[in-house]
């Protein structure tokens, strides 16, 4: 019956890839106009699965109506979040708490201002989406460098959080390296008339602190960025087992400018990105549609969202890994990896291709719309996979260490990762040590993976302790810091306290807006302001990675989940059941 699901998945996909795909969809929702409305993210459901409400919303199409917009709130001292096209940062960043707050959504707020093709600037408005920002760059000879993997990102969106790609090379594959400019407008004095336009060129000192902000100065109107000569990229996947793999992990980068490891630790394989730039003459015409950013059919979602929960929550191990490698819970990596050598088939490697047609993807949003026969997969109307997404840099010198960790953390019980792993593993990634106040200090491996969350709050999930342990190592053992735009609440725990320059960040925010109406509960946690915490202290916190367990009824007892030092890195606590070893193996075998 599985089989059979697969199958007709699979045709599905084949069937409608061309035809279209309903774009994701709006984040904000008002009950009567652009009033009394939630907002929510691309997932439909932030980290605490609580509903966020605010009395309107407004969609300005120039500055001047984004600071008109800005004025009227700040004059009656509403609290104010932006929220982008599709939302798509775990967080609650883009709530303003209470009911009575003002959303303003940069959806309309999309064009491109100019493009100087001599000086090799485009200047973008912050609603701008990735794909387009790269599309117009190309059309004129040129390319922006580095970006996220997924195309759907604005740019406000993405420097609000971080966004970044995966390089070692130059300044790094962080986007917010290449802005040299913006203007932000943020509140004001009644004097001034509320609310002001600050432009901030390069060499502003404050600049190095808008351009990763976490939205708590103000909106971004306008973005400049610093491009290069158009370029193609030569791309190949190799794949290996991992027995060296504590060698390679911080070198890779090194040798390669665009590269990056995809490890499956339970299958003890890696596959590594050679990836690097080539000259704009060399031929190939390539193109990156990676799979899980096609659109995806909405036949049988349901059922295998199902099959899934009934796998996590009931299933043997034998019955999961088995699923994992029927690519069941997701349609295993294989190669090309979703690249083609000229838009429709994959002849062979290196697949060569220009760098807006090779840096990122995302299918599913640019496609006709077909009435709901295809969506993006994570789409919250058609049964959408449900899942958390966690990325913590490592310090490039304490990789090797880390990896060899997770290893004997594997080697226990291998199948335990069978789940991460068909969802990729973990996807490292490289970064360089950054020139803004909240991007990372240090050189970093940012290690990224996808893992099932139930729809039902406080659900166990299967082997959550190992992935538990895991991101604590990680974050605790090895000095790890969160990426702004997705992991659970206990990862920013006393982060913002690891970047040296979070202080000279707090004082351009108190000057910016010293009432905090950009602010909310959650970002005022998340900058530690007042000594508070993101952490929720409560029964069963623990189960959905909203607070590290210090106690049993942070977990599940009622379930046979207690709180137990890590198997490997002890100091960890998670959540574990107290089902017995043995009879666990005795269920498996049966």
């Amino acid at each position: 019956m599985a089989m059979e699901l697969l199958r007709t998945l699979l045709a599905g996909l084949l069937l409608l890839h061309l035809a279209g795909s309903s774009p994701p969809p709006a984040p904000v929702v008002c009950a009567r106009g652009t009033s009394d409305c939630t907002v929510t993210n691309a997932y439909g459901s932030f980290l605490d699965r609580a509903t966020c409400r605010a009395a309107n919303v407004v969609y300005p199409r120039t500055e001047a109506e984004l600071v008109a917009a800005v004025a009227a709130a700040a004059a009656a001292k509403r609290k104010l979040k932006v929220a982008t096209r599709y939302s798509h940062s775990f967080p609650k960043l883009a709530c303003p708490g209470g009911r009575d707050g003002t959303i303003i959504s940069t959806l309309r707020l999309n064009g491109t201002v100019s493009l100087d093709v001599a000086a090799r600037l485009i200047t973008v408005e912050s609603g701008v989406v990735l794909q387009d920002l790269l599309r117009a760059a190309a059309a004129a000879g040129l390319a922006l460098p580095h970006s996220p993997y997924w195309s759907g990102v604005t740019v406000g969106g993405l420097l609000a959080t971080g966004a970044h790609g995966s390089s070692l090379w130059g300044k790094g594959g962080a986007v917010h390296e290449h802005v040299v400019g913006l203007r932000i407008v943020t509140p004001a004095p009644a004097s001034r008339g509320f609310a002001v336009v600050r432009e901030l060129g390069d060499g502003h000192p404050d600049l190095a602190a808008a351009k990763v902000s976490l939205g708590v100065l103000g909106v971004v109107s306008q973005v400049t960025l610093a491009l290069q000569p158009l370029f193609k990229r030569s791309v190949t996947f190799v794949e290996r087992d991992d027995a060296d793999l504590e060698d390679q992990v911080a070198e890779w980068g090194h040798l390669h400018e665009f590269g990056d490891v995809a490890w499956q630790p339970g299958r003890g394989k890696v596959v590594y990105r050679q990836d690097d730039r080539v000259d704009v003459s060399s031929p190939g015409d390539g193109v990156n549609d990676h799979l899980v950013l096609r659109p995806t059919p909405a036949l049988g979602r349901v059922e295998a969202m199902r099959a899934e929960e009934l796998l996590e929550e009931n299933g043997t191990d034998i019955a999961r890994c088995e699923a994992a490698e029927a690519g069941q819970l997701q349609p295993q990596p294989q190669p090309p990896h979703g690249f083609t050598n000229d838009g429709e088939v994959f002849t062979g490697y290196p697949v060569v291709g220009y760098q807006h047609r090779m840096q990122a993807t995302g299918s599913c949003i640019d496609s006709p719309e077909d009435g709901l026969l295809t969506s993006c997969k994570w789409d919250p109307r058609l049964g959408a996979t449900f899942i958390y997404n966690t990325a913590i840099s490592v310090p490039l010198h304490k990789a090797a260490a880390f990896v060899a960790d997770v290893k004997r953390l594997r080697d226990l019980n291998p199948r335990a990762f069978c789940s991460l792993d068909a969802r990729g593993g973990l996807l490292a990634r490289y970064i360089r040590a950054s020139s803004a106040h909240l991007g990372k200090p240090e050189d970093a491996v940012d290690f990224d993976l996808a893992y099932y969350r139930s729809y039902t709050a406080g659900a166990p999930r299967a082997h959550a302790d190992v992935i538990d342990e895991l991101e604590q190592m990680a974050l605790r053992k090895y000095g790890g810091l969160p990426h702004w735009g997705k992991n659970r609440n206990f990862a920013f725990d006393s982060a913002v306290g690891r970047y040296p320059k979070a202080g000279e960040f707090l004082e351009v925010k108190g000057r910016y807006d010293p009432d905090g109406l950009f602010s909310s509960e959650w970002s005022d946690q998340v900058l530690g302001i007042n000594g508070t915490s993101p952490s929720v202290d409560k029964e069963g916190c623990a189960m959905e990675g909203l607070c590290v367990c210090s106690d049993d009824s942070h977990c599940a007892p009622e379930r046979g989940y207690l709180c137990r030092p890590g198997k490997v890195y002890r100091e960890a606590r998670v959540c574990s059941s107290s089902f017995p070893p043995a009879a666990g193996a005795l269920r498996d075998e049966l």
